[in-house]
């Protein structure tokens, strides 16, 4: 299947965001470990929060956590801690290569008993759960702060806590952040006690109602569009949206006012979700470098925003974009030059573009490689190439279900071809 996509002329719109993911997937787990009743509020709709919803829900046997990274992460820690149960772990052919042997054996060191079911290092996992004594742990700094977030989140049910320790650079720090903070907000005893480590004390979740803020990578193709829409009057604005939020890639606001986007809250209180305003601030920077390491979900936005503007750019910290739903390197210098651009990687952890153009190719459309931000971060080219074509858009449900209803709500005509 294959969308058309027509921007508008115009472009004025209340865009109505989905909830946090990264939030939701987190307080779905802890709630889980409350044994509470009562769900958050405000919870995601998209697949990666649906999964641990029906995992957690239905705890069959056989739990297929299908394309969803987070989920395959977390409930890999969770089911380790559920004491006398017995599950295996599986997903998509895609999951089925993508490493987790990394959390295996840190959950094995704290006393998990998980078997590997096929290759050695990869999903599927036989997961026989107990009560873990937990205690000290050395990890890579640098290794998928996903594996960080699951091992902090099931430390408050460890009998000795957990003291973990990580050793090098530490990647993407404000999803750690955000992790630790959210724990807080049900009761738990987490946090850094030196820069490279983090001390969770054995003390239970507690239950509380609880509202999940509207996701900021969502807000990003928002702020992407307003960058590349024309009209010097175009505006944008988001609902459910925090000042001085803890998701990590509520960056995206000040990395986009470097390209000519204003953002104004209809708050600033604390704690409070309010309404975001985009309009164009007529100022942008000639060259954008930016090092991604805490925030690499935003890179293939940046990256499309920042060619169709004519920003020259070199972003770094990007080694985590090799093992994403695909490896996101090679797609988007593949895709990119589609829409005639050139761009180049240096040791699979960088992306430059110094201008370089080549002859574009769009009747193919572009490939989204079941990753939904390749969809995400292209769809608003639309506003620069009319009549746009993406293969597979399906793929948004990952996260954003409801965005190309979105699109039209906002004035783009979305076509469907097969």
């Amino acid at each position: 299947m294959q969308y058309k996509i027509n921007a508008p002329e115009v472009l004025r719109h209340t865009a109505q965001l989905p909830a946090s993911k990264s939030i939701s997937n987190r307080v779905l787990v802890i709630h889980a470990l409350t044994g509470g009743q009562t769900l958050p509020s405000n919870l995601s709709d998209c697949d990666d929060t649906e999964v641990i919803i029906d995992a957690l829900n239905n705890n069959t046997y056989e739990i297929n956590i299908k394309a969803a990274g987070t989920a395959m992460r977390f409930m890999t820690a969770y089911l380790a801690v559920k004491d006398g149960e017995e599950h295996v772990l599986t997903g998509t052919e895609r999951m089925l290569h993508r490493p987790i042997g990394v959390l295996v054996d840190a959950l094995r060191h704290l006393g998990a008993s998980i078997e590997y079911v096929g290759e050695e290092g990869y999903p599927p996992l036989r997961i026989k759960g107990s009560q873990l004594e937990g205690g000290e742990l050395v990890v890579a700094g640098n290794i998928s702060s996903q594996y960080i977030s699951a091992l902090l989140l099931i430390g408050p049910c460890l009998e000795n806590g957990l003291t973990l320790h990580m050793t090098g650079d530490i990647i993407s720090r404000p999803y750690i952040d955000l992790t630790l903070w959210t724990m807080r907000e049900f009761g738990a005893d987490a946090e850094w006690s030196d820069y490279d480590t983090i001390v969770v004390k054995p003390l239970p979740y507690r239950e509380r109602p609880y509202l999940v803020e509207n996701d900021w990578s969502a807000a990003s193709y928002w702020y992407e569009m307003m960058a590349l829409s024309r009209q010097q009057d175009d505006e944008i604005r988001m609902e459910g949206l925090m000042d001085g939020s803890k998701q990590g890639d509520s960056q995206v606001r000040y990395l986009f006012s470097l390209l000519g986007v204003k953002t104004t809250f209809g708050t600033t209180q604390a704690g409070v979700p309010t309404q975001v305003t985009l309009q164009h601030s007529g100022h942008s920077i000639a060259r954008l470098e930016y090092n991604f390491v805490n925030s690499p979900d935003l890179a293939q936005t940046l990256v499309v925003g920042c060619a169709l503007l004519g920003v020259p750019f070199r972003f770094t910290g990007l080694s985590t974009l090799k093992i994403k739903e695909t490896d996101r390197i090679e797609a988007l210098k593949h895709e990119m030059r589609k829409l005639g651009y050139v761009i180049r990687s240096v040791d699979d952890s960088e992306l430059i573009w110094d201008g370089e153009l080549c002859e574009t190719n769009l009747e193919a459309g572009i490939d989204t490689y079941e990753d939904h931000r390749m969809a995400l971060a292209f769809a608003p080219a639309a506003l620069r190439y009319p009549g746009l074509r993406i293969n597979n858009p399906q793929v948004v449900t990952k996260s954003y279900p409801h965005y190309w209803k979105d699109l039209e709500k906002a004035g783009y005509t979305v076509k469907r071809e097969e």
